[in-house]
């Protein structure tokens, strides 16, 4: 897929563990998982909201396009 989110990258720079972010924005750390690996085919606004306001963020931050 051509759209890259790097939660990864975010949570080291925050010192944040999987679960502690997982349980912070309301889902799963399984469901973490599959947004870090690239599997997800959608994301829902309120969840990028989520992410975006506990790793205080710009959704650009995340969201990268790779022709």
């Amino acid at each position: 897929m051509p759209i890259r989110i790097s939660i990864d990258r975010m949570l080291v720079e925050r010192r944040m563990s999987v679960g502690d972010f997982a349980e912070a924005i309301g889902i799963t750390p399984a469901n973490v998982a599959v947004l870090k690996n690239g599997r997800a085919k959608a994301v829902r606004f309120s969840t990028l909201a989520a992410i975006c306001r506990v790793l205080d963020c710009q959704p650009g931050d995340l969201l990268h396009y790779e022709d």
